[in-house]
């Protein structure tokens, strides 16, 4: 029985799994690195070990730490939530050859299904139906998908459409899974921009019982990586979805599977599907599937590796439809850049907790004034919202997410609201490159949003400033007060306002008037219409927040400084990373484009493009360094325009 689990992970979900021991009476130990060290999942465990450094290469990646910290607390088992260490079958024998319970599948197991060219071999002598990997793809098999075979998560994932780009994709491709998973080996398939990722969840007990709980979307995908799950995935005849249990039920099978663990598949327009691969762990998206089935998948993870058999032949049946939406810190209209720095709030409303009265759930591993940092995976929460019906559980989600107060890094809640109303999600036009498709829409900022935001701000200023008369206010007529602000998209908004004896008068918005004005809220009265703006104010941050969503400025100076400028074909650091690889030398011409640079962050690497044709002059990178938001890192001195040919007019006779 186990009485102490170390989570050889972090964030939240380490604390899903120690809110499950709690309510077990099972004593938790975590594991942190040294920007953890304050972290809520930390906090939240009856101990923790330090694993020294930052990087996860140096502690989270560390199995012989984590083996050597679950020995020093007293633990007898460890459980290791997903990524990092989860599907290393190395480190699962290092676990079991220490004396400790292993909460996942047998390490054989996870090595079967390790590669994914040998677990689709594995599939196919078993029986299910795979996309086979193309060993040199031609022009009839374009377009391509670049994989890497010893991980996922997006990394090492490239889609080819020309052949010609090929070699290059690969070449990046092997770097990033070589650095990720330790193996360069990577494969190509034919890649289907209009099909849909389908899963089934697995559980097998090790006398013989293995459950296909239910199935799950997944389609809505940035980076090949997930963003919106749910659960059952919507619009699958019931011979597709019977195929789709079958064929992952034979897949856990055919190795010998315990515990809990996840078949892929990609599921084609006509309705034939392939298995893609099979995760050895429990799934971020597994909460959707706790919530239709009303399981505890972590509780039943925990039994099985207690030796339990699994409660009853087959797993309930679902009820209802649940959705999750992963909050990342990320500019999506900038091509889904990470961001990071203080998280000054998040605050989620959650009147009744899980899933009673509002149907609502928050998994998060983060907390007010936390770091985001370069380190780790840029997912700041998962929020879910189960209902009865597929489209209620979009409208409270989306709901949800609108009035959730967020102040710090960027991050994608605008685009998920808006992908979670947009009329082809509703209508279950689902496939993985609906983000990108959609993008425009998804990304389009609010008509007035900035407009009114900036006025709301502007007030709240005002009214944040002692004296006995409000900013503004003057008896005779005289210029107006004026305030400028700066949105994420960079959108500026110029704000003149004056307090009268007749109350506000605010020179760009006619009709608009202020009922009333603290630093914290404002309330505006237009056309009968009656508006509440909650401010928040972090330095020259200035959030303001409605029921309908939030938006960012940033306070700018009266009259801008004249010796602040970019110079023009400078390239700054999007973010905070380490350079990995350099593409060209300084001299060399460049087109429009053309990487220069890669930078890893948050688990992905990010190119860094020129922007226009010409001469690289300067290169301030190099691999291996550090470098911090806004960095320089080269210079590209643009073409000079060709000079229109001169035409001579013909000379008279």
């Amino acid at each position: 029985m186990i009485t102490n689990l170390l989570v050889a992970n972090r964030g939240e979900i380490a604390r899903r799994v120690f809110r499950t021991c709690r309510e077990l009476g099972i004593a938790t130990t975590a594991v942190h690195s040294d920007p953890d060290a304050d972290a809520p999942h930390v906090r939240e465990a009856d101990a923790a070990v330090r694993l020294p450094g930052a990087a996860p290469a140096d502690t989270y990646l560390r199995g012989e730490l984590i083996v050597r910290a679950a020995l020093a607390a007293g633990a007898d088992a460890v459980h290791p939530g997903y990524g990092f260490l989860s599907e290393s079958a190395g480190f699962a024998q290092a676990v079991l050859d220490a004396g400790l319970l292993w909460v996942g599948p047998p390490p054989a197991a996870i090595a079967a299904m390790g590669s994914k060219t040998a677990a689709k071999r594995l599939m196919a002598e078993a029986g299910v139906p795979v996309l086979g990997a193309l060993v040199e793809p031609v022009e009839a098999d374009l377009p391509v998908l670049v994989k890497a075979a010893a991980g996922g998560g997006g990394r090492g994932m490239r889609v080819v459409r020309n052949l010609a780009d090929l070699p290059a994709e690969l070449a990046s491709a092997r770097a990033e899974a070589a650095k990720a998973f330790g193996s360069d080996e990577v494969f190509c398939e034919r890649y289907l921009p209009t099909g849909r990722h389908v899963e089934v969840q697995l559980l097998a007990d090790a006398h013989g019982t293995v459950w296909a709980v239910g199935d799950r979307d997944c389609s809505l995908q940035r980076r090949h990586q997930k963003v919106v799950e749910e659960a059952p995935a919507p619009g699958l005849p019931a011979d597709v979805r019977a195929g789709l249990h079958a064929a992952a039920t034979a897949a856990a099978r055919a190795i010998g599977y315990t515990g809990a663990g996840t078949a892929e598949f990609l599921l084609a327009e006509d309705g034939r599907f392939f298995f893609l691969e099979m995760n050895t762990r429990l799934q971020v998206e597994h909460p959707v599937t706790e919530a239709v089935t009303g399981l505890d998948l972590v509780a039943l993870q925990l039994a099985v590796a207690e030796g339990e058999k699994l409660p009853g032949p087959t797993p309930p049946p679902t009820t209802g439809h649940a959705i999750e939406a992963r909050l990342y810190a990320e500019d999506p209209a900038k091509d889904w850049q990470p961001a990071t720095g203080t998280l000054h709030r998040f605050e989620l409303t959650l009147p009744h907790r899980e899933f009673t009265g509002t149907g609502i759930r928050l998994d998060s591993g983060v907390a007010d004034g936390g770091e985001i940092t370069p380190h780790y995976d840029a997912m700041l929460a998962k929020v879910i919202a189960w209902a009865p019906t597929r489209a209620a559980a979009a409208r409270r989600l989306a709901d949800a997410l609108a009035r959730a107060r967020i102040h710090g890094p960027a991050t994608n809640r605008e685009l998920l609201v808006h992908a979670l109303r947009h009329p082809a999600f509703l209508a279950e036009h689902l496939h993985t490159g609906f983000l990108a498709e959609h993008a425009a829409e998804l990304t389009a900022p609010a008509a007035d949003g900035v407009e009114r935001a900036a006025l709301a701000a502007a007030l709240a200023d005002a009214a944040a400033r002692p004296g006995a008369f409000p900013s503004g206010w003057r008896n005779l007529p005289s210029q107006p007060q004026l305030r400028r602000y700066r949105a994420a998209d960079g959108t500026e908004a110029e704000v003149r306002y004056r307090h009268t004896r007749s109350g506000l008068r605010a020179e760009d918005h006619p009709g608009v008037e202020l009922v009333s004005a603290t630093p914290e809220q404002v309330v505006l009265l237009e056309d009968g219409l009656r508006r509440t703006y909650r401010i928040a104010r972090y330095g020259d941050r200035v959030y303001v927040d409605t029921p309908a969503g939030g938006t960012a400025l940033t306070a700018l100076p009266r009259f801008p400084d004249p010796a602040v400028r970019t110079d023009p074909g400078a390239l700054l650091a999007p973010m905070p990373g380490t350079v990995v690889r350099v593409g060209a030398a300084v001299g060399e011409a460049v087109t429009a484009g053309q990487p220069l640079l890669v930078l890893e962050a948050m688990k992905m690497e990010h190119r860094v493009n020129a922007p226009a044709d010409g001469t690289l002059v300067e290169l301030l990178a190099a691999p291996g360094r550090q470098v911090e938001l806004g960095t320089l890192l080269a210079v590209v001195k643009p073409s000079e325009p060709a000079e229109p040919a001169t035409v001579r007019a013909p000379r008279e006779a």
